[in-house]
């Protein structure tokens, strides 16, 4: 018996993937994340990928073994909260706070959102990836806000706008382009806060 028969289809395949540094899957990661943005998911390819980094199709293929794998494991390196660590000691306050950062991440992270759009529907772990890397962590951290809120006394646990918080920043986030054919920019995402979600809060807008 050969050692790597010996050795099992398990400790190879780590052999393989050991060969790759962390830096030069990131490499690989970035390249299909910015060819996701500018051709979409159907137009993107491993060979596309393969020659932008400068490497083999079969690197690519011996560690992620499809597309829609490889694009998956893209998106969650890339995870990045956005909304963590906003407390300015009012609900209002965070919630212009967030707006100001969402504006600043819209274009990128929306253009990934519709290169995926059809494709999420079709591939479970592309949709998985896809809200553990953009939508989750952020929705997570604006109902942590909340939280705060209601603790503060601010909002009534049970007012019934909360549950929509969410939904409503990160939804609108991603419909504007549709819309309007703009990205939700910081303007437009304060002008959001002060005129929807505040309001519906029983917060009021700024003076």
């Amino acid at each position: 018996m050969t050692s790597q028969a010996a050795d099992g289809p398990e400790t190879v395949t780590a052999s393989r993937r050991s060969k790759i540094t962390p830096e030069r899957e990131q490499e690989f990661f970035d390249a299909a994340l910015d060819q996701l943005r500018e051709c979409g998911y159907d137009a993107l390819t491993m060979e596309g990928v393969a020659a932008s980094t400068r490497c083999s199709k079969s690197t690519l293929y011996r560690q992620w073994r499809t597309k829609p794998q490889f694009v998956a494991a893209a998106l969650r390196s890339g995870r990045c909260v956005r909304f963590a660590g906003i407390d300015t000691g009012s609900l209002a306050g965070d919630l212009r706070e967030a707006a100001r950062a969402a504006g600043e991440w819209a274009g990128a992270d929306t253009k990934l959102m519709h290169a995926l759009g059809h494709a999420v529907i079709q591939d479970q772990e592309l949709a998985d990836a896809l809200r553990g890397a953009l939508v989750e962590p952020e929705c997570t951290a604006l109902r942590e806000m909340l939280q705060r809120a209601v603790e503060r006394g601010e909002v009534a646990a049970d007012h019934p706008a909360l549950d929509f918080i969410p939904a409503q920043l990160i939804g609108v986030l991603r419909v504007r382009p549709v819309l309007e054919g703009h990205y939700a920019d910081a303007d437009f995402l304060g002008r959001f806060v002060e005129a929807c979600i505040l309001p519906a809060l029983g917060l009021g807008g700024e003076p």
